[in-house]
C-alpha cells in the first residue's frame, strides 16, 4: 500500500456499526416512549416477513483482557451467573409486552464479556426461557462467542441441542510475548481443540478472530498467526484492526505503552500481508475485517447482496428489529436506537421497576435514513446508488466535495450513478463512509472519540 496514502488517511473515524454513531445520538429528542413507538412499528412490519435479531450481553470474564474495549465485570465468583440471567428474562419480558403477539426469531448471539464463562447449564436455562416465549424464522441463525480457554465440550453439545449452529473462538495471536501483553494466553492446542470438537458435534460455522496491529506484534507474528489458523481453515476469519482507544472509560488497554504498537506504516503492512495469505489459502474479503471461504454463509450473502451490518457486526440477512439484551446492550429498531446502562446494579434495579433499561438513545430523521442506507451499502457492497432518497441529503454537493480526493486518488469511481469503491480504496472505507457523515463533519470532535482508520 502506498505509504502517502496512509499518512494521508489516518485519522481517528467511526466503524460503522450504526448511522448516526453512538457519540452522535441527539440524546436531547430522543424519548423512551417515542422509542418505544418505533419498536412496535417495526415490530408490526417486519415479524413475520423476516423475523427479529436479539443480541444478549453477558459481561462477566475471570481475567482482563488489555486489548477490549468491550463492558464486563471481572469476578471469579460464579454465583453473579443466575440472578443476572434472571434478570435477562425479566428484560426480555418487558420486550415481550411491547410486540403483544409471539415474536418470531430469526437471529440470536451471545457476547459479552465472556459467554462461557457461565456454566452450560445456566445458558441452556436463559436459551429456553427466550424460546419458550417465541417461534423461530425458518432459516434462524445462533451463534456464540467462546473462549478457546474455557469453552467444554458440555458448552458446545448443550447449545448444539438448543440449535446453536455457529461459533467464533477468539485467537488474537499466538506469539506469547503479545498474549502476555494483551493478558490474553491460550495455545494452539487449545484452539484446536475446540475447533475440532465443534465440527465433530456438527457446527456448521466456526470462526476465529484475529487482531493485527496489537503491542510487540510484528508481520512474522500476523504470518505465524495466520498460518496457524491455516492447519484449521476456520469457516470464516475476523482480522481486526486493534482500536487502541484509552481514554474511553471502562476499558483495559492497559499494562503497555503507545510504543510498544506498531508504527501506522508498520501495522498497516500486517493487513496487506495477512489479506495477501489469507487470499492465497481460500478466503475472500467479504466487508471490513471480514473473510470467509466460498462454503460460508456470510460470503453467499455477500455474493447474493444481502450481506447486512449492525451492532452485531456483518451478519448473513438483515433484520429489521434488533433487541438488545443486559448492561450495554443496544437495540436498533430500525427508526431509532437504545442503549442500556452500563452498571448491573443499575440495570437490575430498572428491570425490577418494569423499566426498560435504556439511558441514552435516537430516533433517526429522514435524512438520517438516506445517509445510513448509503453507508450501509458502501459497508456491505462497496458501492452505493443515488436514489430520490439521496435528494434529502441537502448538503449532498459538500458530500461529493470531500470524495473528490479519495476519487483523484483511485480509491474509488464516481459518477451520475453513485459511487464503486476500487480494490485499493477497500482498507479506506471508513474514509469514505465518513465524507457521508453529516453529523460527523458538522461537529468535529475536540477530544479522542475515534480509533485511527488505518
Amino acid at each position: 500500500m502506498c505509504q502517502s496514502l496512509v499518512n494521508k488517511y489516518n485519522i481517528p473515524g467511526p466503524r460503522y456499526t450504526s448511522y448516526p454513531t453512538v457519540p452522535y445520538w441527539d440524546n436531547e429528542t430522543f424519548s423512551l416512549g417515542e422509542y418505544k413507538n418505533t419498536v412496535r412499528q417495526s415490530y408490526i412490519e417486519s415479524n413475520r416477513s423476516e423475523g427479529l435479531s436479539v443480541y444478549i450481553h453477558l459481561p462477566y470474564c475471570e481475567s482482563l483482557c488489555t486489548f477490549c474495549g468491550c463492558n464486563k465485570r471481572i469476578t471469579k465468583r460464579h454465583d453473579v451467573e443466575l440472578p443476572y440471567i434472571n434478570t435477562l428474562l425479566k428484560e426480555w419480558d418487558l420486550y415481550l409486552k411491547l410486540f403483544v403477539t409471539t415474536p418470531n426469531i430469526k437471529e440470536l448471539h451471545l457476547g459479552g464479556g465472556t459467554p462461557t464463562f457461565f456454566s452450560p447449564e445456566n445458558l441452556e436455562y436463559l436459551i429456553k426461557g427466550i424460546l419458550r416465549t417465541a417461534t423461530l424464522a425458518e432459516d434462524f441463525e445462533f451463534s456464540f462467542e467462546g473462549h478457546p480457554g474455557n469453552t467444554t465440550k458440555l458448552h458446545l453439545q448443550t447449545l448444539y441441542d438448543l440449535g446453536f449452529r455457529r461459533v467464533s473462538f477468539g485467537v488474537q495471536d499466538y506469539n506469547e510475548k503479545v498474549q502476555n501483553a494483551i493478558h490474553r494466553t491460550q495455545t494452539f492446542e487449545q484452539v484446536q481443540q475446540v475447533t475440532q470438537l465443534a465440527r465433530e458435534i456438527g457446527y456448521s460455522s466456526v470462526g476465529h478472530d484475529i487482531i493485527f496491529g496489537l503491542p510487540f506484534q510484528t508481520q512474522e507474528d500476523v504470518r505465524h498467526t495466520i498460518l496457524k489458523s491455516k492447519e484449521l481453515m476456520p469457516d470464516r476469519l475476523a482480522f481486526y484492526s486493534y482500536a487502541h482507544v484509552p481514554w474511553q472509560k471502562g476499558n483495559g488497554q492497559r499494562g503497555f505503552n503507545d510504543s510498544d504498537l506498531p508504527a501506522p506504516a508498520d501495522k498497516r503492512a500486517q493487513y496487506e500481508l495477512g489479506k495477501a495469505l489469507l487470499a492465497s489459502v481460500g478466503y475472500v474479503e467479504v466487508g471490513m475485517d471480514h473473510f470467509a471461504l466460498t462454503t460460508d454463509a456470510l460470503y453467499q450473502s455477500m455474493e447474493n447482496k444481502s450481506l447486512h451490518r449492525n451492532f452485531m457486526g456483518y451478519t448473513a440477512s438483515k433484520t429489521q428489529l434488533m433487541v438488545g439484551l443486559g448492561v450495554s446492550a443496544i437495540s436498533d429498531s430500525w427508526y431509532g436506537f437504545a442503549q442500556n446502562v452500563k452498571g448491573i446494579e443499575e440495570y437490575k434495579h430498572l428491570v425490577e421497576e418494569g423499566i426498560l433499561p435504556i439511558y441514552r438513545g435516537h430516533l433517526l430523521t429522514e435524512v438520517d435514513e438516506s445517509v445510513r442506507q448509503h453507508i450501509l451499502d458502501l459497508m456491505c457492497r462497496m458501492q452505493t446508488r443515488w436514489n430520490e432518497d439521496t435528494l434529502k441529503i441537502k448538503n449532498l454537493d459538500e458530500v461529493l466535495q470531500r470524495l473528490s480526493p479519495l476519487q483523484h486518488d483511485g480509491l474509488l469511481t464516481l459518477d451520475t450513478e453513485g459511487i464503486t469503491i476500487l480494490e485499493k480504496g477497500k482498507p479506506f472505507v471508513r474514509n469514505i463512509c465518513m465524507a457521508f457523515d453529516l453529523r460527523l463533519q458538522a461537529h468535529q470532535p475536540k477530544t479522542p472519540l475515534f480509533s485511527m482508520t488505518v
